[in-house]
Parts: C-alpha cells; sequence; structure tokens
C-alpha cells in the first residue's frame, strides 16, 4: 500500500504592501557639480549618506547665497538663481547631518550676525523713543494755535523731522515650517534673500501652509517668489505692503508618506507648482553603512565649503535706496552656453508630443531648460561672483543636472498617483508600526492620539477598511477586553508574517 504524501506546510503570506514599489532612480551625476562636487562627495564620505542628498543640500545652499546677486539669462527671458529642492528619503538617512554640515558657514554668520542685532535693536529702541517723544511734542505745539508763531515753528520742525529711523533688518537666513506670512513678515523685517529649509518638512507639507484652506495661497505665494515677482501682503487692520526684489530658495527633506501626497495633489502639480523643484528620492543606504571612519581629507573640503559660503554671505548684496529691495546684475549666457541650452530645449520640447517619454511630466519638462540655466548661474557664481557669464561648462553641467531631475521626476510621477484614501491608510499604517505601543487599537484611540488627517471617525473608516484588507489588522470580536474595557470595535496589529 503506497504511503500517504506528506502535506506540504501552509506558510502565511503576511501582510500585502500598500503602495507600489517605486523602481530604482540613477545615479546622481555628482561631477556636474562642479565646484560643489568635492564639498559633496566629503559629506557623503563622512556621513555615508546617499550623494544625492549632500547634493540636494548643497545645490540649495549655494542657491541661497548667489542668489541675490544675479538673474540668469534663459532662452525666455531673465530668470533668479533661486532653486527649489525637495528631497524624498525615510527617517534615518541622514538627512539633517548632511544639512548640518552644509550649513555650518551660514549657522556661524547668522549667530555673529545676530549679535550685532541685538546691539543694534537697543539702539534704534532708543532712537525711535526719541523720535516718538520729539513728535508728540511738536505735534502738540503745532496744535496749540495760541500762539501762531511758535506753532508755525513748530509744524515746520515737524516737517524737518522726518520719518521714524528705520529698524535694523532681522538677519536670520533661513525659516523652517513658516506659513506663507510668516515668510512675507521675514521678508518685510529682515533680509530680502531668505531660504526655506527644513530637514522635516511634514510640518510644512502637512501643516496649516498647505492646509485645504491655505494651500491654494501658500502654492501661488511660493510660485510668484520663484518667478522673481516678489509678493503683495494685504490684510485688514494691517495694511498692504508690496515686496519687490526679493528672493526666495527653498529646501525641503520629507518622508515618502508625506511627500507623496504632495506628489499626487492635482492643486500643486497644476499650477506648475511641483515642476519649479528639483526632486529626487535616492536609494537607502541604511543597512550598507558599516565603514569605519572617513577621509580626514573630507573635513579640510567642508570646512572649504563653509568658508566660500562665508565669503560669499560678507558680500554686501546688491541693492539700491531701499535695503530691502534687491537688485541684481544679469548674468548673460555665453554664445557656446546659449546653443548647448538650446539644444537640451529642442529634446525635452520633443519629448513632450503625445507619445513621447515627457507626455506624463510635461509640467516639469517645460521649464527644464530654465532650471538647467539656474543650476548653471548657481554653479557660476559660486566659483566666482563676479564671472561676466555662463560658460559652456557650466551649461553642461546644468544640463546634466537638469536632465537627471527631469528623469527622476518622470520616475516619480506615477508613485504620486495614489488615491487620497490609499495615502491616510499607509500614514495610518506607518504611525501603528512606528508610534503605537499596544499590539492592538482601537478606533478611538487613532482618533485620540493618531495622524491629524485621521482624528474623526469619517476619514477613518476607508484606512482601517483597507489595512483590513491589505492583513496590516485583524478585526477582533465584538466586547474583546482592551485595556480593562469590552470593545465594540477593536484591530489586533499585525506587525510581520509570523503574526497572520
Amino acid at each position: 500500500m503506497n504511503a500517504m504524501p506528506e502535506p506540504v506546510p501552509f506558510t502565511p503570506e503576511g501582510p500585502q504592501p500598500l503602495l507600489r514599489e517605486i523602481p530604482a532612480g540613477e545615479a546622481y551625476p555628482v561631477h556636474a557639480l562642479g565646484p560643489l562636487c568635492d564639498a559633496v562627495n566629503a559629506v557623503q564620505d563622512i556621513t555615508q549618506a546617499p550623494v544625492a542628498i549632500a547634493a540636494q543640500s548643497a545645490l540649495a545652499v549655494a542657491s541661497l547665497a548667489v542668489q541675490p546677486f544675479a538673474d540668469v539669462e534663459t532662452l525666455g527671458g531673465d530668470a533668479p538663481l533661486s532653486l527649489f529642492c525637495l528631497t524624498v528619503a525615510e527617517s534615518g538617512e541622514r538627512k539633517s547631518t548632511c544639512d548640518k554640515l552644509l550649513m555650518t558657514g551660514a549657522g556661524d554668520y547668522e549667530r555673529e550676525t545676530c549679535r550685532q542685532y541685538k546691539t543694534d535693536r537697543e539702539e534704534w529702541e532708543t532712537a525711535r523713543e526719541l523720535w516718538e517723544g520729539k513728535r508728540k511734542r511738536l505735534l502738540a505745539e503745532a496744535a496749540g494755535g495760541k500762539d501762531k508763531a511758535k506753532s508755525t515753528a513748530a509744524e515746520a520742525d515737524l516737517r524737518a523731522l522726518g520719518p521714524c529711523p528705520p529698524a535694523p533688518l532681522v538677519p536670520f537666513l533661513t525659516v523652517q515650517e513658516p506659513t506663507l506670512e510668516g515668510v512675507a513678515k521675514l521678508l518685510i523685517a529682515g533680509r530680502p534673500s531668505i531660504g526655506l529649509f527644513s530637514d522635516e518638512a511634514g510640518g510644512f507639507i502637512g501643516g496649516h501652509a498647505m492646509s485645504r484652506d491655505n494651500r491654494a495661497k501658500t502654492v501661488a505665494g511660493l510660485s510668484k517668489l520663484w518667478d522673481g515677482d516678489g509678493l503683495d501682503r494685504i490684510r485688514a487692520g494691517d495694511g498692504a505692503a508690496k515686496m519687490p526684489g526679493r528672493r526666495l530658495a527653498a529646501h525641503l527633506m520629507a518622508q515618502p508618506v508625506v511627500a507623496l501626497p504632495l506628489l499626487a495633489d492635482p492643486l500643486a502639480s497644476g499650477q506648475g507648482f511641483l515642476a519649479r523643484f528639483l526632486i529626487t528620492e535616492p536609494t537607502s543606504a541604511i543597512g550598507s553603512r558599516l565603514r569605519r571612519g572617513h577621509d580626514p581629507e573630507s573635513e579640510l573640503a567642508v570646512a572649504a565649503f563653509a568658508a566660500r559660503l562665508r565669503e560669499i554671505l560678507e558680500a554686501p548684496m546688491p541693492t539700491g535706496e531701499d535695503p530691502q529691495e534687491l537688485e541684481p546684475r544679469r548674468l548673460p549666457l555665453s554664445h557656446g552656453a546659449k546653443e548647448l541650452l538650446w539644444r537640451f530645449y529642442e529634446a525635452t520640447e520633443q519629448a513632450q508630443a503625445t507619445g513621447g517619454q515627457m507626455e506624463h511630466v510635461r509640467a516639469y519638462a517645460s521649464k527644464s531648460a530654465e532650471q538647467a540655466a539656474r543650476i548653471a548661474g548657481v554653479l557660476t557664481l559660486w566659483g566666482d561672483l563676479r564671472a561676466p557669464d555662463v560658460t559652456p561648462q557650466a551649461m553642461k553641467w546644468g544640463i546634466a543636472l537638469a536632465g537627471f531631475y527631469l528623469k527622476e521626476a518622470r520616475r516619480l510621477a506615477e508613485a504620486g498617483l495614489v488615491s487620497e484614501e490609499t495615502s491616510k491608510a499607509e500614514r495610518l499604517r506607518q504611525w501603528l508600526l512606528e508610534s503605537w505601543p499596544h499590539d492592538d487599537v482601537t478606533p478611538r484611540e487613532i482618533i485620540r492620539f493618531g495622524p491629524n488627517a485621521l482624528r474623526d471617525a469619517k476619514s477613518l473608516s476607508g484606512p482601517l477598511a483597507a489595512l483590513v484588507k491589505a492583513g496590516w489588522l485583524v478585526a477582533l470580536p465584538a466586547g474583546t477586553v482592551i485595556r480593562g474595557s469590552a470593545r465594540k470595535e477593536a484591530y489586533r496589529i499585525v506587525r510581520s508574517s509570523h503574526e497572520v
């Protein structure tokens, strides 16, 4: 009699992913960073982070430094040297460390200018009080009326008094998680050239500035600053202010779960807001950073970068009578650089045709030639603030980098095309696995302690159902006791296939 075959052991499949894995991108063209190349390689050597993270930080910092000094010629007119960078990377990729190393010179400069600002502010407050006291006295004398000669003299003195002495400019170089209103206030009270830099941009992307009510205003305002149009600030009870001649560079670092909803936002993409960003999501280096120590020459390269940054920041910004209105010079393209840029433009324009490689990322492709010119201009002035034009070599760098970012935009575009419901489910999954300390959870606990976007029953029902269907949650029987109370609805969290 034949023996019965042994049953094949059942292996549970485990929870299913909610989002499709994004294919790896091309290697970052570090050689095309020109004068920034040594510093970027040094930071990568010190941190062992993906080189693209260091490259993004270096480009953004260089843009912040040189953007007051020139507008670069493009094929469609002159454009600011402001760059907007968006780096998508998981927590633990050492984003903050890269940024800190490359911002060292800016931090030192800001600390010193803040100390001087404190002294200048105290002197200004004294001068303002004296001015206000004198003005109040002259107003009383001019309105007295009994002594006409004295009243007339007071009126003349009042006119000669002039305006209140201007307050010293707030010396902050960067803001981290502001609203558009916060950016506007700093541009009114401070330097005409600032940066929006955040190594945890979830607070900005998911905060008040990008809330449903404020998103359109924020997108429009930041887009105007990238274009070099300045801002108009009009508020009831607070007057109106026009802010021409202002510049804003930006570097936002965000985790994929935060960045993907922004990439999928039709308002952000439809108005060309995202196309103004140089976006990359480098392959993770976590798990492979096993090398001990680093080359001592790397510290010298970082120090040289910091020294160059300080040198540029200490150079007087080109302003007219108003110290808050920049008057940047024009940085033309050399004949050879313009010819190279035209060829790049032709190629990207043709690729946008129906059926072309860039058909689905036309917003990015249509700005790619301008991005190349901006990058080339930044690299040019970083090397020499007095450079007469953009050379063919600098334009080759700019085109190589712009081409890389265009391919990244195409690669990441599909990843952004996820439904809002799927995005919320992924946020909930991340929170349950990384932040919630228990192995079970109730809807009430999620509403009380979970992600902001899920703090009501209506918003929570869809993501809960999605996680149950994907196997990340298992519904528990009604009446199950959870933390001392019988629950009508509760779920067990599945953290691995062994728990299925």
